[in-house]
């Protein structure tokens, strides 16, 4: 059974004193491949808005931390589901209700989490370190998507110049 991610206090004393802890609950829940503990998941939840008094530098060093673990899937999913991404990396959570064109994928957001992990084999595979340019091209790929999405007449999704858009979504980012 995995282990379960706790904190010393109660989650919210914790995350109320440093809200960048709920981010790294997500990074050691990636990390150590650990479960987060019910109550610890529902402070974040709950609490998610505290993130936005945190150094946008503070934040994205412990996102690029996230981001170089082996399996970074888990504490991506965690900043989803609590809401933290839609603070600290909005452009996340909008690829979720974004269906691709050609309807392989049920979202456009699992879908980059695949590229993700194929990414991230690929780097393995080949011996090399992990590469934080390589995973967030990996994951934000597709992140123009849901500004772009057009429904045409005969009911098909296109998305057009979403590359363009997503360049410079990439680069605001």
């Amino acid at each position: 059974a995995a282990a379960t991610l706790r904190t010393p206090s109660t989650p919210e004393r914790s995350f109320s004193d440093d809200p960048l802890r709920m981010m790294r609950a997500a990074r050691f829940a990636s990390q150590l491949q650990f479960t987060v503990a019910p109550d610890v998941q529902r402070a974040m939840t709950d609490m998610a808005d505290r993130i936005e008094i945190i150094s946008a530098e503070r934040v994205r060093d412990e996102l690029s931390k996230l981001l170089l673990t082996d399996h970074p899937r888990p504490g991506l999913n965690l900043l989803v589901t609590t809401g933290l991404a839609a603070r600290v990396l909005p452009e996340l959570p909008a690829m979720k209700e974004t269906t691709d064109e050609h309807r392989r994928h049920k979202d456009v957001y699992a879908h980059s989490l695949t590229v993700l992990d194929q990414a991230i084999q690929l780097e393995k595979s080949r011996g090399h370190a992990p590469d934080l340019v390589l995973r967030l091209a990996a994951l934000l790929h597709d992140i123009g998507k849901p500004a772009t999405r057009q429904f045409e007449d005969d009911g098909t999704v296109t998305f057009h110049h979403h590359d363009l858009v997503g360049a410079r979504l990439a680069r605001k980012r």
